[in-house]
């Protein structure tokens, strides 16, 4: 198992709630005529997610406990998985939005 001295762990926690801030002022300030591209942006984002999904999901982690890494590999990679076909189902009914309708 990983072990992070106190100085680390206040480090990543404080990473990590910094990204999700910035994050939210990020999409909350996007305007709606850019929603398309940014999903793509984050399909491409979740696809690396998958990536590494899978990697965890191996159970080649290191000495750690293994069932935990491939439980949480195998989240990871569900999660992301139902993330990338809905951008893509969602990027593909908003551009279905700007085809002109057959007679």
């Amino acid at each position: 198992m990983i072990e992070l001295t106190a100085g680390e762990l206040i480090a990543s926690i404080s990473v990590l709630f910094l990204s999700v801030f910035l994050g939210f002022e990020l999409i909350s300030k996007v305007p709606p005529t850019l929603h398309t591209p940014l999903m793509s942006g984050a399909n491409a984002i979740s696809g690396i997610a998958i990536v590494g999904a899978l990697f965890a999901a191996n159970e080649r982690l290191g000495q750690g406990d293994r069932t935990t890494a491939a439980l949480l590999g195998f989240s990871a990679l569900v999660l992301a998985t139902i993330n990338v076909v809905g951008g893509f189902l969602v990027t593909d009914r908003m551009l279905g939005m700007f085809k002109q309708k057959s007679d």
